[in-house]
């Protein structure tokens, strides 16, 4: 190998190794708020020091970081302005990522991925073991995570609601179901791109705080339900669309095809199931999106879940009686595909829970 060639090498292991140090940095930047101290203005870093009740000179320090990560510019007179990236930061933005930084990067997160060997060895999360319980039993009894948990899902769904409404034929539809919905983000831009459209977001109690507001500032509430519930237990009737949003990636291949009966189950003859989900390729190269195979560690660590290649889909929805009919990649840069079913006739008998 070429002196040049292992450098560069070197070089890229070095970077990977440093890599949770750059998401720190990228947290701490989140929790002090410099993005909206900054906005667009240029200050020094004693004045964001004073803005923020930090120490002068560690604060220089963070935002050198910062401008080295490419988030921060830095002038002549040690002043520091937000670049394009670093603006993502700012929670006035409507395609902030502030929230989903701060799940990412909340000590839980961190704290599942120092187990990824262990995870890798068992095949479980580590999460569970850390923390006694399950990650959304743990959501349920910490409310300030929960909040930000449900936040972040809103942030990511709202970068590609507009594309799944754009792409997909709602519009032979009456009734759409966004099943795990939170918020309804997904369903307001749905609804709003159809006016004729009525609406159900089905979530737990918890996943469902924030879901009415948010609904109504979308323009969209007298067209929309909430219904509480468990879809592991039944999924709310009455829709002919069901739309599930990086939901099935939570779980293992058992818990989603129990999720997906339910659905065939609530499901006329003429319904449509539209899965929106990161599809892997079937083989791993370099230059692919790497965040894909992230997602993917991070679900087993996390919550015990998957990212699915396109005959992982085929083969879930086939044993919860559907056939994959469709699978339509978004537009780059957005890593998600539509994946749609359609169900068999007859429906599959879903087993009692008390036999």
């Amino acid at each position: 190998m070429r002196t040049e060639d292992s450098q560069g090498v070197t070089a890229t292991v070095a970077r990977l190794a440093h890599g949770h140090m750059a998401a720190q940095v990228v947290r701490v930047a989140a929790r002090l708020s410099v993005a909206d101290l900054l906005r667009d203005t240029t200050r020094t870093s004693a004045d964001l020091a004073r803005a923020c009740g930090a120490d002068p000179q560690a604060m220089h320090r963070l935002l050198r970081a910062m401008a080295g990560l490419g988030l921060l510019s830095e002038d002549e007179g040690e002043r520091f302005s937000l670049t394009e990236a670093g603006s993502l930061l700012r929670t006035d933005r409507p395609d902030s990522l502030h929230a989903l930084v701060r799940l990412l990067t909340d000590p839980t997160t961190v704290g599942a991925w120092t187990g990824l060997e262990e995870s890798v060895r068992t095949g479980g999360p580590h999460f569970s073991t850390a923390y006694g319980q399950d990650y959304f039993t743990y959501l349920g009894g910490a409310p300030q995570l929960s909040e930000e948990f449900n936040a972040a899902m809103s942030q990511g769904t709202r970068m590609v609601a507009d594309l799944v409404a754009e792409h997909y034929d709602f519009g032979r539809f009456s009734t759409v179901v966004d099943i795990g919905g939170g918020h309804g983000t997904l369903l307001a831009a749905i609804l709003r791109a159809h006016p004729s459209l009525k609406g159900v977001v089905f979530d737990s109690p918890e996943g469902l705080e924030g879901a009415e507001r948010n609904l109504a500032d979308l323009g969209v509430g007298d067209r929309c339900t909430r219904e509480p519930g468990d879809f592991f237990t039944a999924v709310t009737e009455g829709g002919d669309v069901h739309v599930l949003k990086s939901v099935l990636h939570d779980w293992n291949d058992e818990q989603c095809v129990t999720i997906l009966r339910h659905c065939r189950e609530a499901l006329p003859e003429s319904g449509r199931l539209l899965l929106v989900e990161r599809v892997l390729p079937d083989t791993a190269t370099a230059g692919a999106d790497e965040l894909m195979y992230l997602s993917d560690l991070n679900m087993l660590v996390k919550v015990g879940g998957r990212e699915r290649t396109r005959a992982d889909w085929d083969a879930l929805l086939h044993a919860s009686g559907f056939r994959l009919s469709a699978v339509t990649p978004l537009p780059r840069p957005q890593p998600f595909s539509l994946i749609e079913g359609t169900p068999v006739v007859p429906r599959p008998v879903v087993p009692r829970s008390d036999q």
